[in-house]
C-alpha cells in the first residue's frame, strides 16, 4: 500500500514539474507575442520552419529551466508550509529562470527582444506560478478535510506537550494528520504501548512521522533509541521544539555542517527570506535616497561650514546589531567639544533612564536647532544604510554611554535587530516618550516584525517629522 502511496506521488510530482514548465513556455509565448514586434511572425517560423539556430536556443532554454526547477527543493512535501512560503518560492524560481532567459538571449546575440520581453515573461510566469500553487494548496486542504492525503502520526510523549499536539493535530485537520495514540510509560487515554516498545509499535502500525514531546533532561537516552528506531525504519521524527519553557523564544532547524541543530530566535529570523528583501529594500531606497538628497546635503554642509568652526560632519560610537559598535554619520549641530562638555551637563539632564537629552541645551548651534527640529541631521545616516550598519527602520542605535548605564539585561535584545533611521519610537511622540515605554516600543517592533510594519512606519515618518512632534 506504501508502494502504491509513492507512486502516485511521484506521478503527481511529474505532473507538477510538467505543469510548471508548461507555465513558463506559455509565458515566453506571450512574451513573443506582446513583448517583440515580431513575435508573432518569430513563432510562426520556428514551429513550421524551424532553424538549427532557434531550435537549439529553445532547447537550451527548456533544459536548463528544468534542471534549475529540479534543484530549487520546489517539488518536496510543503505539508507545513504556508502560502505565503510557496508564493516566495515562487518568486524565487521564476527570478532564476527569467535568468536563465536573459543569458541565453545574450549568448545568442538576439536584438529582437526589446526591454518590456522579459517583464512580460517574469510577470506572466509569476502569476501562472502562484495561482499554481496555491490552486494545489487548496485542492491538498480539501482532500485531507475528506480523509485523503494524510499521513499517520504517533506522539511519545502523553503529557502536557503532548496533549497539545494531539489536539493540534485533531483540530487542524487541513494540514493532514491522523493522530494514531500515545506512546509512554503513563497512564493516559489513547496509549499504543510503552516507550521502550516504540520499535514494534512501529512494525505494527502504518506510522508516518513521530512526535517526540518529552523532557530531554530526563528522557535523553530514551529519546536518542526511539530516533534510532524510526531512522532504522525510515519513519521521520519530530521533536518538541519547546525544550526550554521559552516564553518569546522560536525555534529553527538547521545544519551546521554536516550536525543537525535547532536554533532558538527571539526576533526575526536574519538569514530568513523576508530578511533579505528588507536588505535590498534599504540598500537601494537609500542609494535612491542619496542621489534625490545629495544637493539638499551639500548645501546643509556649506551653511555648517559658514556658520559655526568645525567639520560639517560628525562621526559618533553607537551600538549596532548585537552590540557591535559603529561609527554613525550626522550632520554636526553642536559645537566641536560638545561632548566633552556633556559631563558638565550632567545634573541638568531631563531623559528619563540613561539617556542624556535636555530641551534648550547650550552646546547646540543656531543651524543646528533647525536641523534637529526637522531630523535633516540625520540625513547622512543613509550612507551608514549602504554600508550595512543601518537600517530604514528598527530601534534608533543609542551612543556607547547610554548603553553603558542599561540597568536591566531585557534591555539588550533591542540589539537583536539591525538599527534603523526610523521607528515606533520616531512616530510616536520622540524625545516626549518616556526611556521605558522607548525600550518597550522598540521590543514590540521585533516582536510583531514584518515588511508590511516596515512600510507603515517608513510613510508615517514624513508627517512626524513635518510635525517636529518631541524633537530636541
Amino acid at each position: 500500500m506504501n508502494s502504491l502511496k509513492l507512486k502516485i506521488r511521484e506521478t503527481l510530482v511529474f505532473f507538477y514539474r510538467i505543469l510548471d514548465v508548461l507555465a513558463l513556455i506559455f509565458a515566453l509565448w506571450t512574451a513573443f507575442v506582446h513583448g517583440s514586434p515580431q513575435g508573432a511572425e518569430y513563432i510562426v517560423n520556428a514551429i513550421f520552419a524551424p532553424k538549427l539556430e532557434s531550435t537549439l536556443f529553445f532547447a537550451g532554454v527548456l533544459l536548463s529551466w528544468s534542471l534549475a526547477l529540479s534543484s530549487m527543493w520546489l517539488y518536496q512535501s510543503k505539508r507545513l508550509a504556508t502560502w505565503q512560503d510557496e508564493l516566495l518560492d515562487a518568486v524565487k524560481a521564476v527570478g532564476f529562470c527569467t535568468l536563465i532567459l536573459a543569458a541565453m538571449i545574450l549568448v545568442a546575440e538576439w536584438s529582437i527582444f526589446p526591454k518590456r520581453f522579459l517583464l512580460i515573461f517574469a510577470g506572466t510566469s509569476l502569476l501562472l506560478f502562484g495561482f499554481i500553487r496555491l490552486y494545489k494548496r487548496a485542492i491538498l486542504r480539501q482532500l485531507r478535510l475528506n480523509g485523503r492525503n494524510l499521513r499517520s502520526v504517533i506522539v511519545v510523549g502523553a503529557g502536557k506537550r503532548g496533549q497539545e499536539i494531539a489536539k493540534t493535530v485533531k483540530d487542524k485537520t487541513e494540514i493532514g494528520y491522523n493522530f494514531l495514540g500515545f506512546v509512554d510509560d503513563i497512564e493516559a487515554e489513547n496509549i499504543l504501548g510503552k516507550i521502550d516498545e516504540i520499535p514494534d509499535i512501529l512494525v505494527k502500525n502504518v506510522v508516518d512521522e513521530i512526535v517526540i514531546c518529552l523532557p530531554i533532561k530526563t528522557f535523553y537516552e530514551k529519546m536518542e533509541n526511539i530516533a534510532k528506531a524510526a531512522e532504522m525504519q525510515g519513519i521521520t521524527v519530530r521533536v518538541y521544539s519547546d525544550l526550554f519553557n521559552l516564553r518569546l523564544a522560536r525555534a529553527v532547524p538547521g545544519q551546521l555542517s554536516e550536525t543537525p541543530v535547532l536554533s532558538l530566535y527571539t526576533g526575526p529570523l536574519l538569514s530568513g527570506k523576508r530578511m533579505r528583501i528588507k536588505s535590498v529594500f534599504d540598500f537601494v531606497t537609500a542609494l535612491i535616497l542619496v542621489i534625490i538628497f545629495s544637493p539638499l546635503m551639500l548645501l546643509i554642509a556649506l551653511l555648517i561650514r559658514l556658520t559655526s568652526k568645525g567639520p560639517a560632519m560628525f562621526m559618533q560610537d553607537r551600538v549596532g546589531l548585537n552590540k557591535r559598535p559603529f561609527k554613525m554619520f550626522k550632520f554636526r549641530t553642536m559645537v566641536t567639544d560638545a561632548e566633552a562638555l556633556q559631563a558638565n551637563l550632567e545634573s541638568q539632564n531631563e531623559a528619563g533612564g540613561p539617556v542624556f537629552k535636555i530641551k534648550d541645551d547650550p552646546r547646540v548651534t543656531k543651524i543646528g536647532r533647525f536641523l534637529r527640529k526637522t531630523s535633516l541631521d540625520e540625513l547622512p545616516q543613509l550612507f551608514n544604510v549602504l554600508l550595512g550598519d543601518l537600517s530604514l527602520v528598527g530601534p534608533r542605535p543609542l551612543p556607547l554611554r547610554d548603553v553603558q548605564k542599561f540597568d536591566e539585561y531585557w534591555f539588550n535584545r533591542r540589539f537583536s535587530i539591525k538599527p534603523g533611521i526610523t521607528c515606533i519610537w520616531q512616530i510616536s511622540g520622540r524625545s516626549e516618550t518616556s526611556f521605558d515605554k522607548w525600550i518597550l516600543q522598540d521590543l514590540e517592533y521585533i516582536d510583531k516584525w514584518s515588511l508590511a510594519l516596515d512600510m507603515k512606519i517608513l510613510l508615517k515618518t514624513p508627517k512626524a517629522v513635518i510635525a517636529g512632534t518631541g524633537a530636541m
